[in-house]
């Protein structure tokens, strides 16, 4: 069983506090970041970064759904981690500099992978697909920091 790993990463216009600010807040931010892959979303504690317990299924293919159970601490300036209860799962958002006005946010989860054929068709499809759902929420990040940039 090795480890898989998706990252993916995305320059948006803001001030990377009001980044991080907007990533952190699940209860009004978040939930309209999620792309159609997400499913049943409901924070169960908290809502603003550290301490917060959030739920949703991640639709990854047609046939691989998560029952995913989250809890956000906050490891260092800049960074969430999302740590599912019910997986080996943890997705990592660092939010830093990107010259005047911007900011860099990465993604990064990391999983204990299948062991087998299974789990090197995961190695090689699941990074990619990820990635993909990833950077779908990053998207609507930027357009989101844009409305807000624009009032």
């Amino acid at each position: 069983m090795g480890q898989v790993e998706a990252t993916t990463e995305r320059i948006v216009t803001g001030k990377p506090e009001d980044v991080f600010d907007a990533l952190a807040d699940y209860r009004e931010v978040r939930p309209r970041l999620l792309t159609e892959q997400f499913s049943e979303y409901e924070i169960r504690e908290g809502g603003d970064g550290e301490g917060t317990v959030v739920h949703w299924r991640l639709q990854a293919t047609s046939k691989r759904v998560r029952d995913c159970l989250l809890e956000v601490s906050e490891p260092s300036d800049g960074q969430l981690l999302e740590k599912d209860r019910n997986s080996s799962m943890e997705t990592t958002w660092t939010v830093t500099p990107a010259g005047e006005g911007k900011a860099r946010v990465v993604v990064t989860s990391v999983w204990n992978g299948a062991t087998g054929i299974g789990g090197f068709f995961e190695r090689t499809f699941a990074p990619k697909g990820l990635a993909r759902i990833y950077d779908g929420v990053l998207e609507k990040l930027a357009a989101h920091l844009a409305a807000e940039g624009a009032r």
